[in-house]
C-alpha cells in the first residue's frame, strides 16, 4: 500500500513545478512487480494529473510570475494561444509540460476539457514506459 501512495506522492510533486523522479521511481516499481503494473500505473498516473491540475489552477487563480514565464517561454505561451485545451494533452512533456498547465491557467481556459486533456497527456508518459520498458 504504501508502494501507491509513494508512486501517487511522487507523480503529484513532478507534476508542479517543482523537480521530481516520478519516472525512475515507477520503473523501479515496474522492475519489482510487473504484475501489479496496471495498479502502479493509476497511482502514479493519478498522482501526476492531480499535481497539473493543482498548477492549473494555480494559474487560474493566482497572476504572480506571468511577465516571467512569458518572457522566459514565448513559444509555449503561443502553443497554448493557439491550441487551447488541446495543447495539454502535451502536458506529459518535460520542463515545458508544467508550463502548459499554468499557461492553461493563466489563459483561463475551460476547466472540464483542460482537466481532461491533462489526465490524457500525463497517462501517456507512463504508458509509453510501460510499454517501452516491459512489452
Amino acid at each position: 500500500m504504501t508502494d501507491y501512495w509513494l508512486l501517487f506522492s511522487s507523480g503529484f510533486i513532478s507534476a508542479t513545478l517543482f523537480p521530481g523522479g516520478s519516472e525512475v521511481l515507477y520503473v523501479y516499481y515496474l522492475t519489482q512487480d510487473l504484475s501489479l503494473k496496471w495498479m502502479f500505473f493509476l497511482a502514479v498516473t493519478i498522482g501526476n494529473s492531480l499535481g497539473g491540475i493543482v498548477t492549473y489552477l494555480l494559474g487560474y487563480y493566482i497572476h504572480y510570475g506571468q511577465e516571467k514565464a512569458s518572457v522566459k517561454y514565448p513559444k509555449t505561451l503561443t502553443f497554448c494561444k493557439n491550441w487551447g485545451y488541446v495543447a495539454l494533452i502535451f502536458s506529459w512533456l518535460p520542463i515545458v509540460g508544467d508550463v502548459i498547465c499554468l499557461f492553461a491557467g493563466w489563459l483561463r481556459l475551460p476547466k472540464a476539457p483542460s482537466f481532461i486533456s491533462i489526465i490524457i497527456g500525463k497517462s501517456y508518459r507512463y504508458l509509453f514506459l510501460m510499454m517501452f520498458f516491459f512489452f
